[in-house]
C-alpha cells in the first residue's frame, strides 16, 4: 500500500487497517486519557477484538466511500491519524478529524498529514467544503484549523456531550478555491 512521507522527521501517512489492530490497541493505550479528553474517539476498543472492530468500521466506511481512516506513524511507530467522516462526494462536501497520543504532539504531524488528506479530498475526489468540528476548549484542535488556513463558520452551542459536560463545537471550514489559493501560497 501507500506510505506518504511527512517530511525528514521519520513521519508517515499510512493505511490504517484491520490487521493493525494490536498496533492500534498498543498506541490507544499509550495516549487514551490525552486522546479521549473532547471525544469519545477509539474508547470502545480495549483489546485487541474490539480494536480490530474499530478498524473493520471504517473499512467498511472507506468501502462506502463515506469515510477514510489513515496512521500517522514516527520512526516506525504509529502515534495517531487522521480522517474524513461524512464523506459526500456526490455533494462536495466532508468532515475531517485526527487524534494523536502525547508523545507524538507538537511536531506538526496533524498539519502536514492533513494538508495530504484535503489535497486528496479536493483535487482527486471533487470534495467543495472540507469542515473540521472541535470542542471549543480543544485549543490545539483549533489552533490546527487556523494553521490549514481554515475560517470559522461558528459555534453550535453545547451540542457535543462527554464525560457528563456539554461542549460548544466550533465549525470551521475551508472551500476548494481558498484551499488551492492556501496551498499555492504555501508552496512559494
Amino acid at each position: 500500500m501507500y506510505a506518504i512521507r511527512l517530511g525528514d522527521d521519520g513521519a508517515e501517512l499510512r493505511p490504517l487497517e484491520p490487521w493493525h489492530a494490536e498496533e492500534f490497541l498498543a498506541h490507544l493505550e499509550r495516549g487514551r486519557e490525552f486522546i479521549n479528553q473532547y471525544v469519545p474517539f477509539g474508547s470502545r476498543a480495549t483489546d485487541v477484538p474490539t480494536a480490530r472492530e474499530a478498524l473493520q468500521r471504517y473499512a467498511d466506511l472507506r468501502a462506502a466511500d463515506t469515510a477514510s481512516l489513515h496512521g500517522l506513524w514516527l520512526d516506525g511507530r504509529l502515534v495517531g491519524g487522521v480522517l474524513t467522516l461524512h464523506f459526500d462526494a456526490e455533494n462536495g462536501t466532508c468532515e475531517v478529524g485526527c487524534w494523536l497520543e502525547p508523545a507524538a504532539t507538537g511536531r506538526g504531524l496533524v498539519t502536514r498529514a492533513m494538508r495530504v488528506l484535503i489535497d486528496w479530498a479536493v483535487e482527486q475526489r471533487g470534495i467543495h467544503r472540507v469542515e473540521w468540528v472541535a470542542a471549543a476548549g480543544n485549543e490545539s484542535s483549533l489552533n490546527t484549523a487556523r494553521r490549514l488556513g481554515m475560517t470559522r463558520d461558528g459555534v453550535r452551542r453545547e451540542a457535543h456531550l462527554h464525560h457528563g459536560v456539554r461542549h460548544d463545537l466550533e465549525v470551521w471550514s475551508v472551500l476548494a478555491p481558498e484551499w488551492r489559493r492556501t496551498r499555492a501560497r504555501a508552496d512559494r
